[in-house]
């Protein structure tokens, strides 16, 4: 496993036996986390497939890092979403050097995000759905004030996802999973949803899961 700064954002690179046009899957932390985070379960998951695990932008404390600035209140996490906006064409930017770089098979990628990685990998699949294979989208919560345009729904909707939440998450509760899944299910063809007893974490089910989903 290697860490590289030669691109937009730094990231560490998990390289598969063979990496020429190898599947392509970037991985998006949660909010004050950092790339060592996700790609923990990497070895777990199948070994064809190349793993970019990015850090995201904004430097909060040491080794914390966010892809946008929350602010948490009594009533809920308050978001700033012109930030959010400038985070995503950035790692959208991101994503497109990847592929130049790497040249995955079709010229895809899939993205596996937690809490705010979720969130951002929601807004890359509403926002430039093209570049994708597949979303897995863990503990996090579906950004309703940033849906998909028309011309990107249509392209949306063969787009599979893979949602999974714990039913007892205490900084996303379970609803904003299930928010989500009703949302996909009316958008999309090919969405599957689990939830686990657990908190705001991912299961060893749940990457058993991940693991058949990218097969």
């Amino acid at each position: 496993m290697l860490q590289r700064n030669n691109l937009s954002l730094t990231y560490l690179d998990l390289e598969p036996a063979k990496p020429e046009h190898a599947p392509l899957l970037i991985m998006l932390h949660g909010y004050g986390s950092n790339e060592k985070d996700l790609i923990q379960i990497a070895p777990a998951l199948k070994p064809e497939f190349r793993y970019i695990s990015a850090r995201a932008p904004q430097t909060m404390d040491f080794g914390m890092y966010g892809w946008f600035p929350l602010e948490f209140t009594q009533q809920g996490i308050n978001v700033d979403y012109n930030a959010a906006q400038k985070a995503l064409e950035q790692f959208i930017y991101f994503t497109e050097e990847l592929i130049r770089i790497h040249q995955p098979s079709g010229n895809k990628v899939f993205l596996m995000g937690f809490s705010q990685g979720a969130v951002m990998s929601y807004l890359t699949a509403f926002n430039a759905p093209e570049l994708l294979h597949g979303v897995i989208a863990l503990s996090g919560q579906l950004p309703e004030k940033t849906l998909p345009n028309d011309a990107n729904k249509s392209l949306l909707r063969n787009l599979p996802f893979l949602v999974m939440h714990g039913l007892y998450d205490d900084i996303l509760p379970i609803a904003k999973g299930r928010t989500a899944h009703e949302w996909l299910k009316l958008n999309v063809d090919d969405v599957t949803y689990r939830e686990y007893p657990v908190a705001h974490q991912i299961s060893d089910s749940g990457i058993e899961l991940i693991r058949s989903w990218l097969q």
